[in-house]
């Protein structure tokens, strides 16, 4: 029975992932700030209902308290770490740039130095798509360079993967980095655009569309991407004897325990055409505010989740039109709407 420690389990995806591997039997320890970016209540609710599972034990507290951090660590004594907390945000990057190098820089060198001290067997952390940045040969894929990041979140993050591959090479550490592509789904956090627009369109307020709508999104819907994690920690990377045995499109390091995976839902979705869909399944209109480009924003994102599938045999599915009416569900039902 392997007992993994979760960084993050009262944020969305965390808590989605705890859930997933407390009810295969795992041991979950969770460790999360609660910080008040958004309703801290939301977060108390997730951590409620996993506290409601055996298995599950957690700490709060921040990852820049490397004392906490560590003694949290040596005491439950991790197999594997997968580290999801941060600083989320490309649009609060750009009010308080600060709060992303304590949380994804400082927070997860934290984290990486306690993997490495306990040698626990695969240390998997979140990225994003964000890192891609000004790239525009699409769909992404993990073997390109991505050197041209557009906010300071993801350039903390491009920090993150940098500073994982070192401590993989440096300490033979196997290490799994994946890039998310526009999560979404139940339990959702209120800062992102289908929480916002049908909060909005619900209330008869209006939603502010960027770009006047001309963008394009990977949606993948939460369960999907916590399946692929799951299958991701069965799937440690070992350091290859010569770059002839790195398989074709496997961006595995060839002097490193060490892999960046997209986890995207390969399927480029106009924006207008997601909005389209919540106002099918709300029955009802949102009021449009058509808006230029935001600063640090790109046109699209769009993922190769090929080397994913080639791992794990598995690749997020979930139709968006699905996914939002999942969504739209809990949403009624968790906010009496």
């Amino acid at each position: 029975m392997k007992r993994v420690l979760v960084t993050g389990t009262a944020g969305f995806i965390g808590f989605h992932l705890a859930r997933l591997l407390l009810d295969e039997g795992f041991v979950v320890h969770g460790y999360d700030g609660m910080t008040d970016y958004y309703d801290v209540r939301l977060k108390q609710r997730r951590h409620a209902m996993l506290f409601q599972k055996p298995g599950f034990t957690a700490t709060e507290g921040m990852l820049e308290d490397q004392q906490l951090f560590d003694r949290v660590a040596d005491d439950f004594r991790p197999d594997v770490i997968v580290h999801l907390a941060a600083q989320a945000g490309v649009r609060y990057s750009l009010e308080n740039p600060r709060a992303y190098l304590d949380a994804n820089v400082i927070g997860t060198f934290n984290v990486m130095e306690a993997a490495r001290r306990l040698e626990v067997k695969h240390l998997l952390m979140a990225s994003t798509s964000s890192v891609y940045g000004a790239n525009d040969e699409m769909p992404f894929t993990e073997i390109e360079k991505a050197d041209t990041q557009l906010t300071i979140y993801a350039a903390t993050k491009k920090a993150t993967e940098s500073m994982g591959h070192a401590y993989a090479h440096l300490w033979n550490l196997p290490t799994t980095m994946f890039r998310f592509f526009t999560v979404y789904g139940t339990w959702g956090r209120p800062d992102l655009a289908l929480y916002k627009f049908v909060d909005a369109i619900l209330d008869d307020r209006p939603i502010d569309i960027y770009n006047h709508g001309d963008m394009y999104r990977d949606f993948t819907y939460v369960d999907d991407l916590v399946r692929a994690i799951r299958l991701l920690i069965d799937t440690a990377p070992v350091r290859p004897a010569s770059k002839d045995d790195i398989a074709p499109g496997d961006n595995l390091s060839p002097v490193a325990p060490y892999r960046i995976v997209n986890i995207g839902n390969s399927d480029k979705v106009k924006l207008l055409d997601f909005i389209d869909a919540i106002e099918d399944c709300l029955g009802k209109k949102a009021i449009r505010n058509y808006m230029p480009m935001q600063m640090g924003d790109v046109p699209a994102t769009w993922a190769d989740a090929n080397l994913l599938q080639s791992l794990t045999g598995y690749r997020p599915q979930t139709d968006f039109r699905d996914g939002i009416a999942r969504f739209v569900e809990w949403f009624r039902e968790y906010y009496q709407k």
